[in-house]
């Protein structure tokens, strides 16, 4: 099993795993670039960071047993971390619910990871519409979406308890774009907007929020779509 896959530990969370009183878990890389991802130092300083071994890891879920019920795994982007397969196994050994954040890019080992019963809950972040994907993710002008379409489908068809989320920040979302979104993911599943905050450590400079109106709004223009959509952080 590859060891040091994991370069953040919050000790404790009401807020990352619905439901859970958990600890998160940040994993080191990424395959995005997202400007206005607030995990900056996860993703384009990766390699500075000094990681816990998996056994650290371990030992502080063992003596938690009773406290926590439950472990986030963010990143970063967790799918593309090796060994997450039989890490994830020793933790639900250890009687933990595991949530999954994933920004969609790995269907394969999300399937993997459901199909083992490794992961109770998956959220998913949709970056935007198709058109606006490669931008919003600070990628080149075109994008595959293949695994991106293939993982929104796989989890919309039921084979695991989901959200989707977005993170809303100016200037990369507008109103169309949120027209365009609630038609792309149409259907009756969880899905968060998630205002801006910028942590200090974000990778894009001349980003900024949406105040509470502008959210609201943003809001409206999915319902009809989406009619489980709800602010979050707002």
């Amino acid at each position: 099993m590859k060891d040091n896959i994991i370069a953040g530990l919050q000790k404790l969370t009401l807020l990352d795993f619905p439901g859970k009183v958990a600890c998160t878990l940040f994993t080191r890389g990424c395959n995005f670039k997202c400007p206005f991802c607030h995990n900056a130092s996860l993703v384009v300083r990766a390699d500075e960071q000094k990681p816990y071994s998996n056994a650290e890891i371990l030992a502080f879920l063992k003596k938690r047993a009773g406290v926590l019920d439950g472990v986030a795994i963010t990143g970063g982007e967790p799918t593309l971390m090796p060994g997450l397969h039989d890490f994830i196994k020793e933790i639900k050994d250890l009687g933990y619910a595991v949530k999954l954040d994933t920004n969609g890019t790995r269907p394969e080992v999300i399937r993997k990871l459901v199909e083992n019963k490794l992961v109770d809950y998956v959220a998913m972040d949709i970056k935007n519409h198709p058109a606006k994907y490669a931008y919003t993710v600070g990628l080149a002008e075109t994008y595959d979406l293949t695994p991106i379409i293939e993982s929104k489908n796989y989890l919309m068809e039921g084979n695991v308890d989901f959200e989707f989320r977005t993170t809303v920040a100016k200037p990369f979302h507008t109103e169309e774009d949120f027209y365009l979104i609630g038609e792309w993911i149409k259907g009756n599943e969880k899905y968060f907007l998630q205002q801006f905050k910028d942590s200090g450590d974000i990778i894009g400079k001349e980003i900024s929020s949406y105040n509470e109106s502008e959210m609201e709004n943003f809001l409206n223009v999915l319902l009809p779509f989406v009619p489980n959509a709800q602010l979050r952080g707002v």
